[in-house]
């Protein structure tokens, strides 16, 4: 998928990460990004677009974590084959084996590279799997 048509919804509750994400995302040709502070009622305001493309999804949340969050969304035909990609600052090894059994389709540790992250967005969105813990 051509990132100019894409449709981003990045769920982070730090409004610091989020501004990076999206300046990143809008330096690859993302123009449609949508953002959602916690994982309280994501999958009621993923419904509520007209599409997504792509979900980036912070772990540690307020009031539902990005597990949960990630189960009521594929719980929706919607978004069964929807991408979401966990976005976390506890990159191990470890969290990254537990996203992939949680059903998550690709792993980026923060703090995020600013060198590397429009690229791996672009090869997410391209059908390749990412996973790196930095």
């Amino acid at each position: 998928m051509d990132p100019r048509e894409a449709t981003v919804l990045v769920v982070e509750d730090n409004l610091n990460n989020f501004l990076l994400i999206a300046r990143l995302l809008a330096y690859l040709g993302v123009k449609k990004c949508e953002w959602k502070a916690s994982g309280w009622q994501v999958l009621e305001f993923a419904e509520s677009l007209p599409k997504v493309d792509l979900i980036l999804m912070d772990i540690f949340l307020p009031e539902r974590d990005g597990y949960e969050a990630l189960r009521l969304l594929r719980s929706d035909p919607r978004f069964k084959d929807t991408l979401i990609v966990a976005v976390t600052a506890d990159a191990s090894q470890e969290n990254m084996e537990r996203a992939r059994k949680a059903g998550f389709d690709g792993f980026i540790g923060k703090p995020l590279d600013p060198d590397r992250f429009p690229e791996q967005i672009r090869r997410i969105l391209q059908g390749e799997q990412v996973w790196e813990i930095s």
